[in-house]
């Protein structure tokens, strides 16, 4: 047993704290949206220009008019904002958006993160990841813990192109929950039927007691 992609969004979705600008990454993130916890108000933004993103749209109540920046179908809300790609990019430059929630191929114990390009493989670009791992206030990541080989994808140093050195605070997996500190990653949760054996044995990063 582990979380399976929802459960990892809805764990995620714990972090979001009242009052907030967060901006979401592609993949599990954006599920995230449709887990928001009651009375927590968060204003979710797309850097392709939109400030309060609605929950993912159910499958017939799509709008291909309304997209995120992964090319997504979304849902706005009445107070919706639209601006131009300039003044999302000066927002998050700016440190007005308080976290991201983005998904990676690797991340390292000192907080490294990759998650942008595999070598070798046809690539769209970097996209707004490097300027929200360097303009937000925290960065949170969520991401199966192993590939599809079983390697780990917590690891000691990244192997892939970096987004950014040293830029992760919390990385969520479907093993579990751990924050980056000095000297390596600490367990702050464990996944529900995950033993902390499991969740060690598939980490190749260091973790501090």
């Amino acid at each position: 047993m582990a979380w399976d992609r929802n459960q990892m969004a809805a764990r995620a979705a714990q972090e979001l704290q009242d009052g907030w600008y967060v901006n979401l990454g592609i993949g599990i993130p954006t599920l995230v949206s449709n887990y928001i916890p009651e009375g927590v108000h968060v204003t979710l933004q797309s850097e392709n220009g939109m400030l309060g993103m609605g929950p993912f749209p159910y499958e017939g109540e799509e709008d291909p008019d309304l997209i995120n920046a992964g090319k997504q179908t979304i849902t706005e809300l009445p107070h919706s904002a639209y601006f131009d790609s300039a003044t999302s990019f000066a927002m998050i430059r700016g440190g007005k958006i308080a976290m991201a929630i983005l998904g990676a191929m690797e991340v390292a114990e000192n907080g490294d993160l990759a998650n942008w390009m595999i070598p070798g493989k046809l690539v769209k670009g970097m996209g707004g990841a490097m300027d929200l791992v360097a303009g937000v206030g925290r960065v949170v990541v969520v991401m199966d813990h192993t590939n599809k080989a079983g390697e780990s994808k917590v690891l000691r140093e990244c192997t892939l192109p970096l987004t950014g050195k040293a830029v992760v605070d919390r990385i969520i997996t479907n093993l579990g929950v751990l924050d980056v500190v000095p000297g390596g990653l600490k367990i702050v949760e464990i996944a529900d039927g995950v033993t902390e054996a499991e969740l060690r044995a598939a980490t190749e990063a260091t973790i501090v007691d």
